[in-house]
C-alpha cells in the first residue's frame, strides 16, 4: 500500500513534526494497513481498529520510549508497532521470526512490557513509576486497558494501590462497551452511569480552572468547593471511584476525536500527578463487518476484506463440539451450569448460552477466572454439575482457587481446558504447555486428553457422572485426529501392538505425529507399539504393568517436560523396579515463540521426524546395554 503520510513516520518524533491537518488522514492510512495485513496473517483487527486515534494522540504528546505506554492485554498494540519503527516488518505479524502480535520488550525500546493476558497494566503501570520516581526520572508512564479488563480483580488491585505514591501515572480506560463478549457485570453499570454524565467533568474542569487564577482565594476557596462538590456529588450521582483511590479523573472524551485526544493529554500530562482518563471508543471502527460484528473480528484467521469472510474451513472443532454435547447433556440434566470468563464463542458455550440463558443455568463472569472457578465451588457445593470452560493459558491464574476452593473439599466440578498444547501464531504467552504440569500434584485431580471428538464426548460424560471431585477434560485448539483402526481399547487407554518389547507412549493430539513416528521405525525394522492414554491422570495402574515387562519406553509429550505426566510415569515405573530404558519427549524449559502449530511442533522435536531420530538415538544404545530406568 503507498501511503504518503505514514511513510514520513519512522519514529513517534516524527508524529510531532506533522500538522494536526495531516494526522486524520494517517489514521485513515493506519487503519486500512491494519486491515490488510490481518487480512493475510491474522489477529485482532477490531480492538486494533478501535485505538488508532488514541494510540497516534498518546505518541503526540507523550515522549517515547522516555515516558513509557503499557497496552493491558496487548492486541491493540498495532498502531503502536507501525509508529515506532516497525513499519516495513508489520507484514510479518505473528509470522514465525517476525512481529509478534503482543508487545514484547525483546523487540523494540517503546514496548515497556510484555502483555498477553488481560488486567495486569496498571499493577505494571505502577511499579513502572515508582522506580521512575525512586530515581527522579520525570516522565510518564500511562496505562491502557480497557473496560473489559476491568472486570477482573488485578485491575482492581493495581488501582488500589496505584495512586497512593502519587507518581506521574496516567491509567487510561479505553471503554468500547464490550470486551471479547458482550460486557457484564457492576463495572459495565458504572461505566454506563458514568457517560451519561460529561458535562458534569466539563463543569468541574472549568470551576477549578477559574478558581485557581484568582490570587490568594483562588486556592482556599477551590478546596472548599471541591469539598462540598464531593458531598453533593454522593448525593446525586455516588461516588466516584478513581477519584476514591486517589486518581484525578477526566473525561469521558470521544476517542476518535483527534482535538479533544491531544487537549485532554496534554492536560493530563501536565497535573505531575496520578490520572485516571475515561476514552470512548468504537471497536472494530472504520470496517463495516467489524463495527456490526466486533466480537466475530476480536481474533481473526485471514479473510477476503472485500466480503469480511474468513479464509479457514467453516469444519467443526473441539471447542464447538465441546459446547454442542454439553448443551445435549444439560437439556437432560438441570443440574449441568456451564461458566466462561467472557469467552463464549471462543469455547464454544454460545450454543450453551442460547439454550439456558433464560433458565439463569449460563454464567459470564467477565475476565475474572479465578473467580470463575470458586463460583464453580459455590454451585456444586449445593448440588449443581457446573462445567467451567477455559483456554489453558488463562487457567494458569486459577491454581490457588483450584487447590484451595475445589480440591481441598472436593468439589465437583469440571474444568473444560480449550486450546490446550501448542496454539501456533499468538506466541509464548497463549501457548497450552502448562496446564498439566500445573495440575498433575494437585490430589484427588482427574484429567483426560481426549484425541478425537467421541472421546472427548466420553470424557466429558464420565467427568460429569463416573468420576468425583475435580474432573479436566483438556482438547487442542482446531479438530481431532484420525486413529489407526489396529487400537485395543482398555477405557483410559489404547494399546497398538502390544507384544513390542519398545513402546512409545502419549496422548491427545501429539498421538498422530507418535502413531507415524511408530510405522516409520517399523520400516526400519524395529518392534514398536503405542500405548496412548485418554485419561492420564490418575495413570492406569494396568498400564504401568504393562510397561514395566517392556525394554524401552519413551513417552511423548505436548507439554512441560518438568512436572509432566512423562515425569510422573517415570516414577511409577521405577517405583515398580523398572530396568529398562526410559525416556521422555516434551517440550524442554523454554518457552516456544510464535509459528504454525506444525512448525511450532517441529521446532519443539514433537514433529514424527524428530520423535524418530531421538528414539533411533536411545535404540541404538539399548541394542548392546539395558540400562536402568531415568527421568
Amino acid at each position: 500500500m503507498k501511503s504518503s503520510i505514514l511513510d514520513k513516520i519512522s519514529s513517534p518524533k516524527d508524529i510531532k513534526k506533522l500538522s494536526f491537518e495531516e494526522l486524520a488522514p494517517l489514521c485513515t492510512e493506519i487503519r486500512q494497513l491494519l486491515i490488510e495485513t490481518t487480512a493475510k496473517t491474522g489477529g485482532h483487527l477490531a480492538s486494533n481498529l478501535g485505538t488508532v486515534e488514541l494510540t497516534v494522540a498518546l505518541h503526540r504528546i507523550f515522549e517515547c520510549p522516555d515516558d513509557q505506554i503499557v497496552w493491558d492485554v496487548g492486541h491493540q498494540c498495532y498502531t503502536h508497532k507501525l509508529l515506532t519503527g516497525r513499519k516495513e516488518r508489520f507484514s510479518t505479524l505473528r509470522q514465525e521470526n517476525g512481529l509478534s502480535g503482543f508487545p514484547k520488550r525483546k523487540e523494540s525500546i517503546y514496548d515497556a512490557y510484555v502483555s498477553g493476558h488481560s488486567s495486569t497494566s496498571i499493577s505494571v503501570a505502577s511499579g513502572l513509576a515508582r522506580a521512575k520516581s525512586l530515581k527522579h526520572d520525570p516522565h510518564h508512564v500511562i496505562a491502557v486497558i480497557g473496560d473489559g479488563a476491568f472486570t477482573s480483580g488485578l485491575a482492581y488491585e493495581g488501582a488500589n494501590n496505584a495512586a497512593r505514591f502519587g507518581d506521574n501515572l496516567i491509567v487510561i480506560l479505553n471503554d468500547n462497551k464490550m470486551s471479547i463478549s458482550k460486557n457484564v457485570g457492576a463495572f459495565s453499570k458504572y461505566l454506563s452511569k458514568i457517560r451519561s454524565r460529561p458535562a458534569y467533568f466539563k463543569t468541574k474542569d472549568t470551576v477549578e480552572s477559574v478558581l485557581d487564577k484568582i490570587p490568594l482565594l483562588g486556592k482556599p476557596m477551590s478546596h472548599m468547593m471541591m469539598s462540598a462538590k464531593n458531598s453533593l456529588k454522593t448525593v446525586i450521582y455516588g461516588s466516584n471511584w478513581f477519584e476514591d483511590l486517589g486518581f484525578y479523573c477526566l473525561g469521558p472524551v470521544d476517542g476518535h476525536n483527534l482535538e479533544q485526544l491531544c487537549d485532554v493529554l496534554g492536560r493530563a500530562k501536565a497535573l505531575h500527578r496520578p490520572v485516571f482518563l475515561h476514552v470512548e471508543t468504537q471497536k472494530g471502527k472504520g470496517y463495516s463487518y467489524a463495527e456490526e460484528n466486533p466480537g466475530e473480528y476480536h481474533g481473526t484467521s485471514g479473510f477476503d476484506i472485500d466480503t469480511g469472510k474468513s479464509f479457514s474451513s467453516s469444519g467443526t472443532n473441539f471447542s464447538n463440539e465441546f459446547g454442542t454435547y454439553l448443551t445435549e447433556l444439560g437439556k437432560q440434566d438441570n443440574r449441568i451450569c456451564a461458566i466462561t470468563a467472557a469467552m463464549k464463542y471462543g469455547t464454544g458455550l454460545n450454543h450453551f448460552s442460547h439454550a439456558f440463558r433464560e433458565e439463569g443455568r449460563f454464567y459470564d463472569v467477565g475476565i475474572a477466572e479465578p473467580h470463575a472457578v470458586t463460583f464453580a465451588g459455590g454451585l456444586a457445593a449445593n448440588g449443581m454439575l457446573p462445567v467451567f470452560a477455559v483456554y489453558s493459558s488463562f487457567l494458569q491464574r486459577c491454581y490457588d482457587e483450584i487447590v484451595h476452593d475445589l480440591s481441598i473439599e472436593q468439589q465437583h466440578v469440571i474444568i473444560g481446558i480449550d486450546r490446550a498444547g501448542i496454539v501456533g501464531n499468538d506466541g509464548e504467552t497463549h501457548q497450552g504447555l502448562f496446564d498439566v504440569a500445573m495440575l498433575s500434584n494437585i490430589p484427588g485431580i482427574t484429567i483426560y486428553s481426549p484425541a478425537t471428538y467421541q472421546e472427548m464426548r466420553q470424557d466429558l460424560y464420565d467427568s460429569l457422572y463416573t468420576q468425583e471431585g475435580v474432573c479436566c477434560v483438556r482438547y487442542p485448539r482446531g479438530g481431532e485426529i484420525t486413529l489407526p483402526e489396529d487400537l485395543v481399547s482398555h477405557r483410559s487407554w489404547n494399546m497398538q501392538e502390544s507384544e513390542s518389547e519398545t513402546i512409545l507412549v502419549t496422548y491427545g493430539r501429539i498421538s498422530k505425529e507418535v502413531f507415524s513416528a511408530a510405522e516409520q521405525l517399523r520400516s526400519q525394522g524395529y518392534s514398536v507399539g503405542v500405548l496412548k492414554f485418554n485419561r492420564i491422570l490418575p495413570i492406569d495402574s494396568e498400564a504401568i504393568d504393562l510397561l514395566t515387562t517392556k525394554q524401552n519406553v519413551f513417552f511423548i509429550e505436548e507439554g512441560i517436560k518438568i512436572g509432566g505426566i512423562g515425569q510422573l510415569l517415570g516414577e511409577r515405573l521405577l517405583e515398580q523396579d523398572y530396568q529398562g530404558k526410559y525416556r521422555v519427549i516434551a517440550v524442554d524449559d523454554c518457552f516456544i515463540s510464535q509459528a504454525t502449530v506444525a512448525r511450532a511442533t517441529e521446532l519443539a522435536g514433537l514433529d514424527s521426524v524428530s520423535i524418530v531420530k531421538s528414539c533411533l538415538g536411545w535404540l541404538a544404545d539399548s541394542d548392546e546395554t539395558v540400562e536402568p530406568a531415568s527421568i
